[in-house]
């Protein structure tokens, strides 16, 4: 009796081309296009500031200031010529940096700077930090021209250039990461929507348990002495597995479809036993909500509708579609609320921090008491249910 519930749950989810597309399809494509959109957003020698220069001054200190900013990689700068405007909405740019007459050779000669009015204070102190790193180099050279001029002229030892370069300065090593190894968009993005995937299952699951509730078949395997939790394991049994292969298709998608397109693979250091058993959890939630809203609605369309909005505002709250690190405090902590939040943290830990088993035991914990809570509730209610139409 049990491997036949198993068998033609298999069936019904097979032969649903809408199921499938939404379990496979969706969360692999936005695998895909996620990863392409933020590629550049973690490269860091990607432009990040527009700007404009007019070398009103035409001098080698002038000149070389110009020379330092287009060659700066952070920096998509652009030459003005004497007939170019200066204004920064005209020329497309967040800034335009005009060199007077006579700077860097008369002291009271500064930058003139004008800044764009949508330009936050996060990207002017970022440019401030770019020009004033430039500035303080020019300095640091010129002394350094004068330095070398006097021991030539005394026959002393000549002094080692001072730099500013990030790379003669600092290094810098991501926490838990290999050196030189850099978080990707790709890691960023595939522990998202696996967990936004897996949730996905409430449509087809909450359609057949509805359906078959219409039609008796329930009502039948209970007079035929199928307990609630044996009629509750026909359903999750077979969804488990689904959404374990939904899983591997998405990290699948990750390692080997999004570097086709030029995005950086996806990597796999954390513990393997811990992606396991975060994903089983991670789908006992997904499946004991989808199995609540199956008994607690009346219809189909009001299964399709309530779980997809639950699922968008899960996935809103819980950092799936805007990251939790850009959201504002107040906001961070209540997207705690969300049991996404709890699967995609765990997945960040183990895809983006190589973390351990014990790194994500609290995520497992609090999502398999989440899934077994709602799972109570649903054979409570599916209960009563039963009970009443009997």
């Amino acid at each position: 009796m049990f491997k036949a519930m198993l068998i033609k749950e298999y069936l019904l989810v097979f032969r649903d081309k809408h199921a499938l597309a939404a379990l496979f399809v969706m969360p692999a494509v936005f695998i895909l296009i996620m990863s392409l959109a933020l590629k550049d957003t973690f490269n860091e020698e990607r432009s990040v500031l527009s700007m404009a220069i007019a070398d009103q001054a035409a001098n080698d200190s002038s000149r070389l200031f110009v020379d330092s900013i287009q060659g700066n990689k952070q920096l998509n700068s652009k030459l003005l010529v004497s007939d170019d405007t200066h204004d920064v909405e005209q020329q497309g740019v967040q800034f335009v940096i005009v060199l007077p007459d006579g700077y860097g050779v008369e002291q009271d000669k500064k930058l003139q700077i004008q800044v764009a009015s949508d330009v936050s204070q996060a990207v002017l102190l970022l440019f401030k930090a770019q020009v004033m790193q430039i500035i303080m180099q020019q300095k640091m050279d010129s002394l350094h021209a004068r330095q070398v001029e006097r021991a030539s002229q005394a026959g002393s030892p000549i002094p080692e250039a001072n730099s500013l370069s990030e790379k003669d300065l600092m290094n810098i090593q991501y926490v838990r990461l290999d050196e030189d190894v850099k978080p990707t968009s790709t890691q960023q993005s595939v522990p998202s929507w696996i967990v936004f995937g897996l949730f996905f299952v409430v449509i087809p699951m909450s359609t057949i348990f509805i359906s078959e509730r219409k039609q008796n078949t329930l009502m039948r395997l209970t007079v035929m002495n199928v307990t609630i939790p044996a009629l509750f394991a026909g359903k999750i049994i077979p969804y488990m597995i689904i959404n374990q292969l939904q899983v591997w298709l998405m990290i699948a998608v990750g390692m080997y479809v999004v570097p086709m397109f030029g995005a950086d693979a996806l990597t796999l250091g954390g513990s393997l036993p811990g992606l396991i058993l975060l994903s089983l959890a991670l789908s006992l939630a997904a499946i004991g909500l989808s199995i609540l809203i199956a008994t607690v609605v009346d219809s189909v369309e009001q299964a399709t509708t309530i779980g997809g909005i639950i699922n968008i505002l899960l996935g809103a709250i819980g950092g799936v579609m805007v990251p939790k690190y850009i959201m504002p405090e107040f906001m961070q902590n209540f997207a705690n609320i969300s049991p996404m939040s709890w699967g995609l943290d765990g997945y960040l830990d183990l895809f983006l921090r190589n973390g351990s088993l014990a790194d994500v035991a609290n995520e497992i914990l609090a999502l398999t008491s989440f899934g077994l809570l709602l799972l109570l509730l649903a054979a409570i209610i599916f209960n009563i249910k039963i009970r009443t139409v009997s």
